[in-house]
């Protein structure tokens, strides 16, 4: 009995018996029906076949569509990132120009006015009150350069060694009088940016209070990457006292209420962020040197050392 399938005979149902028994019309219509359901079958398995290939594919278009639209979003944010960073760094320009080209001028003058004028009296009460104004407007161009300095050099686009943000800091950063000095020791490791930035903040910190607060003439930076710990140093020729500025560190940071002394504190809380410590001690120039060990292998913040000897600086 042929099998029909679409119009066309896919195969045949074959029967057999006895010789003793003949095919009579019931069998064939037996045959014809089993011809039908085994066609029937037929048409369902190529229909499921079917469809599971066309739901094969349409998952898989699914699946392809989805990791476009995840790869759209991406890309989306990553130019919105870009973006509002471009227009950060357009307004940080911006606002470093204005700083520079404005305000700082107007510092400058103002300060040069006050030379004038004390120059001119000969009151010598009025003369030292002169001179500390001149030295305060002094003092605010020197954390308008700073402020200025920063604005320009923000985030890690371009990014620069350690050593050679040490470099240009020592050039460009300090005032003219401050004669500073960058010595490099061992092998430069690179650290991650969150930490050379720390240390970067660090030194500028510490040479800027070497200028405005202890007067001093020279300083060196030495950077000493050690087997397992990276050293950071700075020493000044000034006239401060370690142990002075170990106290109002500790006072500072217990609660510096009038903002005074934040660079002092902001040293120390850089230094525990990067697992580092810091130590304020007696400088071989004679004034003081501040110094952040950090350790190159990974590891916590590290706890603060007892304020047990002249050597020991703890942030408390």
């Amino acid at each position: 009995m042929p099998v029909h399938l679409d119009g066309d005979v896919v195969g045949e149902i074959v029967a057999w018996t006895g010789a003793d028994r003949a095919i009579d019309a019931t069998d064939a219509s037996v045959l014809r029906v089993l011809a039908g359901q085994t066609a029937a079958a037929l048409q369902n398995s190529a229909l499921h076949q079917r469809t599971m290939r066309l739901y094969g594919e349409a998952s898989q278009q699914a699946d392809d569509l989805a990791a476009r639209n995840e790869q759209l979003q991406h890309t989306r944010d990553a130019l919105t990132v870009a973006r509002q960073r471009e227009v950060l760094d357009s307004e940080r320009h911006r606002i470093a120009r204005e700083l520079h080209d404005s305000v700082t001028q107007y510092a400058l003058s103002a300060g040069m006015q006050i030379e004038v004028v004390r120059s001119e009296i000969r009151d010598e009460r009025q003369r030292e009150r002169l001179e500390t104004a001149k030295a305060l407007t002094r003092r605010a161009v020197e954390q308008l350069r700073s402020a200025i300095y920063a604005l320009h050099h923000h985030g890690d686009r371009g990014r620069q060694s350690l050593p050679a943000m040490l470099e240009e800091l020592s050039t460009v950063h300090m005032p003219s009088d401050l004669r500073v000095e960058v010595r490099i020791e061992g092998r430069p490791v690179v650290l991650p940016s969150a930490a050379e930035r720390s240390l970067f903040r660090v030194a500028g910190e510490a040479l800027f209070n070497a200028a405005v607060h202890a007067e001093a003439g020279v300083a060196v930076v030495r950077l000493a990457y050690r087997k397992d710990r990276l050293v950071l140093s700075v020493s000044d020729d000034g006239h401060g006292d370690p142990e002075h500025v170990r106290r109002t560190l500790r006072i500072a940071s217990a609660g510096d209420l009038d903002g005074s002394h934040r660079g002092l504190v902001n040293m120390a809380e850089r230094a525990r962020e990067i697992g580092g410590t810091l130590r304020i001690r007696r400088a071989p120039q004679g004034g003081i040197r501040v110094e952040v060990g950090v350790p190159l292998a990974p590891a916590g913040p590290a706890p603060e050392p007892a304020d047990t000897s002249e050597t020991s600086g703890r942030p408390s």
